[in-house]
């Protein structure tokens, strides 16, 4: 492909010059530009790309895309006699050329997408594992790690930026892919990084407080979240699959009926899609599915309400996506649990540990109401060790304190990505939470800003039948504190607590 080809493809708004190089990559890092690249230099949420193309061009890009190019007046570029393409959207024109690129791998995968505050990397991994169980051959991009037909990858952003979509996406492709499952983060849909992908499904999970420090109020974060379906800025989904229970629910499929889409719901006990009864057992759950193709008594080794909802949520978008019902049924014994999502810590001790990524007020209590099901029969005690991130909305850390306390025996606040900030600055603003939680009920709990003494304070406490919690980083293999970056790791550190409390068999 040359900058002829290329610039054809991206929305232009000035000349683009009719250079016929061959174009040797697409970049929006000029610290990736490689000879023959083309630099997209756009306006983003921290930095501008414009005040690189000096930068860019020294490291031999051919051609620029640029967003503002009224604002920088670069005299390189005109004396080299290069190429530049002016554009309205700097993040769309960067979806296109990377489209062209690549290739178009979109018009070759069926797109499902997923978003919510709670439950998209568990939704998107038991879809994944349904697609793959009617063999069907994917790729999955999420907060935990990606996934090109088999191969896994460390996880870089929940969405990434549409350049290293289309090329994940590309080599997918290469390897046979027909299938994209990928979480949508509120953050991409604002920013426009979803642009140039057409969501074939589209999967809403709920709504609970977060991101307020990046999107300043729930109005305006839902707003973000509605984009997915309501056809204003990217293409209405062909299918919409919304949790009925979550308040949002109704406006929601509103807005996406509207925009065309067809509208299917799913919930306990409500919704298109719903398992109308259900128990827990000791290794997951027992539920009664009814659905508009078919019913079923099912068990799956997924744990608790919250994961009966995402359960239900990969099943109606994967019926969506054309997977027969009795196959869908026959799938589900074999999905496993997601790395950091309700993971146990089994290492013979005779009290359970669990490690989950619950990081929101909503996603904590729902944690530890699994957990108080777990210990109600028995009398049993929950200790719950958790923290909030630094750099982050301030305002959900007493929400945080309260939702830990209010059905926790025991509780440990201690850090979780202090960042910039004084580790004991954020657990004095989540402490007036757990102070109200202790008026409400007899709680017992204590401030410890060292994570892993933290988790190992709380192990010690545990007696048998018990259930530990640690929560809040989940999959996290690193903690970040002001000025570096460290490895910690949940279930490792705990796994070494228990082995100083003598328990140390491999399970």
């Amino acid at each position: 492909m040359n900058w002829q080809e290329l610039a054809k493809e991206v929305t232009g708004i000035g000349t683009g010059g009719d250079s016929d190089l061959p174009v040797a990559g697409i970049e929006y890092d000029s610290r990736k530009v490689r000879s023959g690249s083309v630099f997209v230099a756009m306006k983003g949420d921290s930095t501008d790309g414009n005040r690189y193309i000096d930068k860019a061009l020294a490291a031999g890009a051919l051609g620029i895309i640029t967003d503002s190019a009224q604002r920088f007046d670069h005299l390189l570029v005109f004396e080299a006699g290069l190429p530049v393409l002016e554009v309205e959207h700097g993040r769309r024109a960067l979806a296109e050329a990377s489209a062209a690129f690549f290739g178009h791998p979109e018009r070759k995968l069926t797109v499902t997408g997923i978003t919510g505050t709670n439950g998209k990397t568990t939704t998107a991994f038991l879809l994944e594992g349904l697609l793959n169980a009617a063999a069907r051959k994917t790729v999955l991009v999420g907060t935990i790690e990606y996934h090109l037909a088999g191969e896994v990858r460390p996880s870089v952003h929940t969405t990434p930026e549409s350049r290293d979509l289309f090329e994940l996406m590309a080599e997918g492709v290469s390897r046979g892919a027909t299938e994209l499952v990928t979480e949508v983060s509120s953050h991409a849909l604002d920013q426009g990084r979803a642009a140039g992908v057409n969501f074939d499904v589209a999967v809403f999970t709920n709504l609970t407080q977060d991101h307020l420090d990046y999107h300043g109020s729930m109005e305006k974060y839902f707003a973000a979240k509605r984009l997915l379906f309501d056809g204003t800025i990217y293409p209405a989904p062909r299918v919409a699959v919304v949790n009925a229970q979550d308040p949002h629910a109704k406006q929601l499929a509103a807005a996406a009926r509207k925009a065309g889409a067809e509208v299917r719901t799913y919930g306990i006990r409500e919704g298109d899609w719903r398992a109308a009864s259900y128990a827990l057992t000791p290794s997951g759950a027992t539920l009664e599915l009814e659905t508009p193709t078919g019913s079923a008594r099912v068990v799956t080794r997924l744990a608790g309400e919250v994961n009966i909802l995402n359960l239900l949520a990969a099943l109606t978008a994967a019926e969506a996506r054309g997977v027969p019902f009795a196959d869908l049924v026959e799938s589900i014994p074999r999905l496993k649990p997601v790395p950091g999502r309700f993971q146990p810590v089994d290492a013979g001790q005779p009290f359970t540990v669990i490690v989950d990524y619950a990081h929101t007020d909503d996603a904590l209590r729902n944690l530890i109401s699994l957990a108080r099901q777990m210990t109600a029969q028995h009398g049993t005690l929950v200790l719950t060790v958790f923290g909030c991130g630094g750099d982050r909305d301030r305002t959900k850390r007493p929400k945080m304190g309260l939702a830990a306390g209010e059905a926790s025996d025991f509780v440990v606040a201690t850090s979780d990505n202090p960042r910039s900030e004084d580790p004991m600055a954020i657990l004095a603003e989540v402490e007036p939470g757990l102070k109200a939680a202790a008026v409400a009920h007899p709680l017992r709990y204590t401030i410890e800003p060292d994570r892993a003494k933290a988790i190992s304070l709380a192990l010690h406490e545990a007696k048998a039948g018990d259930v530990v919690l640690i929560a809040g980083k989940g999959h996290e293999k690193e903690q970040i504190l002001a000025g570096r970056t460290i490895p910690f790791d949940d279930a490792a550190v705990a796994r070494t607590a228990l082995a100083d409390l003598g328990y140390s068999e491999e399970r």
